[in-house]
């Protein structure tokens, strides 16, 4: 018979040995944050025109686009274009700065194309072409202009980016807090609403460089982007009108959420019409069945739980080289400085998906991202106007998978009963296929002129059943309740892989607006 305290010790080693298997794993471990340059260390960077005393631009990064093999171009907020060199040196050695562009009013995008940057001033869109290759603009050209310009603070124009068919887009905030006219620019409908023209809208490029209205009912429409089928898309910021953070994607005569863009309505080329009523104080179904017009976002992101101020949104190109989610979106985040992830499917012709945290931790605000040539992700920092968790005011981060593969939820599809959930590692069959391992509610929002929603109507869901599927990854779900135009949240922490581990984000936000026909099931 063992002894007391032999029996204490073999215990405690054996406790000790568990907590190494099941372990929480961390972000890091997987994704490493490299700092390029912030507003802490800049003064370790030199410019190619540097003078004595001169710590470099201040990189409140606005727009970023690769520029060559090894350089990328940054916009920043003081209205400048600079071309960055040394940016993939692990650890950074010294970043150098060269500038390219000078006196542009507020750039908040960047792009390369046929040779040439293209940006979005407030009130146009701008060729920078380099006619000489010294890496410095000769030549500034107006490609498309003819939205609002009335002066306001909040009158933003983001982009441009490219769809899958080449065409260019661009999206226009609205001012807000408006009262009175606003110059002789002023659109006013017959709703009442008075922005300039355009605001609000999401606007595409024609072949002859004309500016072509698509779509309308944006607040803060600061990132945009397209998937991996070249559809375009954008992301809003929660205030009136806007319950929360959101996905939406573009396409021809959709309206949003805004009703102030609808001051456009009656402008020659608006794509929406007839809207004669916009319903107010109630929830988002019932608004959505009394306003045809109006479609829900792809992606809700639940406030505080999946970020407050959605961003930038960047497809991973990178055939896996960014780790498992290849062909996902990558979503910025401002006040949290982090980035989300989303996963979109089409069900009856209508996009809707899953959001998931991704990785937090950045030194500022997550405003522009851009993937690199090695699949590492750059992040443009800055928290000027809005407060954001970080350390720095601005700056240029990368992050960089280590290789090692995180046990997440990879993808989450809906089922007409349910959802199958896919996983990157293997999982543990007994965790798995316990129902008890997942928690569900849906919840929806109000639609109001009221700054931001709480979450409304909220119900528990019943797991029925989950089964492992054959190939050890996919886990089936039977769900009671799934609701069209609810958010779907889970809690799968009971999930385990076949080593112990806990999954490294167990919760996932599913946005319902179809679900597939229970005859067949089809999407």
């Amino acid at each position: 018979m063992l002894k007391r305290t032999q029996l204490f010790v073999m215990t405690s080693v054996l406790a000790t040995m568990m907590v190494s298997v099941v372990a929480a794993e961390e972000e890091p471990d997987y994704y490493r944050i490299v700092s390029v340059a912030t507003s802490q260390t800049n003064s370790d960077s030199r410019a190619a025109n540097w003078r004595p005393g001169d710590d470099g631009p201040a990189l409140e990064i606005s727009g970023i686009a690769p520029y060559d093999d090894d350089r990328i171009a940054v916009a920043i907020r003081k209205g400048e274009v600079w071309i960055l060199s040394g940016i993939y040196d692990d650890p950074p050695a010294q970043m150098k700065y060269h500038r390219f562009a000078s006196a542009l009013h507020e750039p908040l995008g960047l792009l390369r194309r046929d040779g040439d940057l293209l940006t979005v001033q407030r009130s146009e869109l701008t060729r920078l072409r380099d006619t000489n290759a010294d890496d410095v603009a000769d030549e500034y050209l107006t490609v498309t202009k003819g939205w609002g310009v009335t002066g306001h603070y909040h009158e933003y124009a983001y982009g441009p980016k490219v769809d899958g068919d080449g065409n260019l887009w661009l999206t226009l905030n609205i001012g807000m807090g408006l009262k009175g006219n606003l110059l002789n620019r002023t659109r006013k409908s017959t709703l009442g609403y008075q922005q300039g023209l355009w605001r609000g809208w999401g606007m595409k490029v024609g072949k002859a460089d004309e500016l072509i209205p698509v779509c309308a009912g944006m607040r803060s429409p600061s990132g945009l982007g397209a998937n991996a089928d070249g559809d375009m898309f954008y992301t809003d910021q929660q205030g009136n009108w806007v319950a929360t953070g959101s996905l939406h994607h573009m396409r021809e005569g959709a309206f949003f959420h805004h009703p102030e863009s609808l001051a456009s309505m009656d402008a020659v080329g608006s794509t929406i019409h007839d809207v004669t009523e916009i319903p107010d104080a109630m929830p988002l179904p019932e608004a959505l069945a009394r306003f045809p017009q109006m479609k829900p976002p792809a992606v809700w992101f639940p406030y505080k739980k999946m970020g407050q101020s959605t961003t930038d949104i960047m497809l991973d190109a990178s055939d896996g080289k960014f780790g498992p989610f290849a062909g996902q979106l990558f979503i910025g985040e401002f006040t949290q400085a982090g980035i989300n992830r989303v996963f979109l499917e089409k069900v009856d012709g209508e996009y809707q998906g899953a959001c998931f945290p991704f990785r937090s931790g950045l030194a500022s605000a997550v405003l522009r991202l851009m993937q690199g040539k090695d699949g590492s992700v750059f992040a443009g920092l800055t928290n000027r106007g809005w407060s954001s968790l970080g350390t720095a005011s601005y700056g240029l981060q990368r992050l960089i998978w280590t290789g090692k593969m995180p046990f997440e939820i990879q993808t989450m599809r809906v089922r007409p009963n349910g959802f199958d959930l896919t996983f990157t590692r293997q999982v543990d069959t007994l965790s798995a296929s316990d129902p008890t391992s997942y928690q569900f509610q849906r919840y929806t929002y109000n639609y109001h002129s009221t700054y931001g929603s709480d979450e409304i109507q909220r119900r528990d869901l019943t797991v029925r059943s989950a089964t492992v599927q054959a190939d050890g990854v996919t886990v089936r779900l039977v769900v009671d309740g799934l609701t069209p135009h609810f958010v779907h949240e889970l809690n799968a922490s009971g999930v385990r892989d076949q080593a112990g581990k806990s999954l490294l984000h167990s919760h996932a936000y599913y946005t319902l607006n179809r679900l597939p026909t229970l005859q067949t099931g089809k999407k």
